[in-house]
């Protein structure tokens, strides 16, 4: 089975500066890539290009066996995001805010959808609610909504845990766990326990190289906190 990701000598430039230097790795359909490393390492960069935001300086990436380059819009309609930003309407409510999503990215039978959606996060009780009413918690847990609506293949998460109180991160674990076996996951995240324990891969990457890199079976957990202590954190 061909990977769900690939990356593969892949480089990025912005001036002078080196980005991304180089990396190659590939996560297979239904894997979790938890991804670590100091701000300024690439990871953001890496994130953008496979999602079609930025283009290579050089190298290859396929996502589903396409080319971000020249399938921006089918490679988009299979993505998705969680992030600390909940990419909302504030004035909008809840069932406005996936109706909106759900046109732009042409969802069948949308209505029951967002029903089912707003019953996982538990917020069907507010869906009439103007989102700048929700707590950060209940925006976050819509923003976990939104990003799922589509049913995406590969869902991107860029500091998911931030900002959710522990009731959200029950569920957003508990959505991650029921539709893994026909998703994959990549996920930028400076929290070790939640990192490891979601991934099937984790990586380091630093100045835009990868410094570690193993499946979480063949883990060495001693070489990884060592690495990240010396890369991440900067400990001596």
């Amino acid at each position: 089975m061909s990977p769900e990701v690939e990356v593969k000598n892949l480089s990025k430039v912005f001036g002078k500066r080196k980005v991304l230097d180089d990396i190659s790795f590939e996560l297979e359909r239904g894997g979790f890539l938890s991804l670590f490393g100091p701000n300024g390492a690439g990871k953001t960069t890496l994130i953008k290009i496979i999602s079609t935001l930025i283009a290579p300086s050089s190298g290859e990436v396929r996502l589903s066996g396409m080319d971000p380059t020249k399938n921006s819009a089918a490679i988009r309609a299979k993505i998705g995001l969680i992030s600390h930003s909940p990419l909302l309407y504030l004035d909008l409510s809840a069932e406005e805010n996936l109706h909106f999503y759900g046109a732009m990215y042409g969802v069948e039978n949308v209505d029951a959808r967002i029903d089912e959606l707003l019953d996982q996060v538990e917020l069907g009780h507010r869906r009439y609610d103007l989102v700048r009413t929700f707590s950060k918690g209940m925006t976050q847990r819509l923003a976990i909504a939104r990003a799922l609506l589509h049913k995406p293949s590969v869902l991107f998460l860029d500091e998911p845990h931030t900002g959710l109180d522990p009731h959200a991160v029950d569920i957003l674990e508990s959505l991650i766990d029921s539709i893994r076996k026909n998703h994959t996951f990549i996920m930028i995240t400076h929290n070790i326990d939640r990192g490891i324990s979601l991934c099937s891969k984790a990586m380091i990457l630093y100045n835009g190289q990868i410094v570690f890199y193993q499946d979480k079976n063949e883990l060495d957990i001693d070489k990884f906190k060592s690495i990240y202590h010396q890369r991440v954190r900067g400990d001596s």
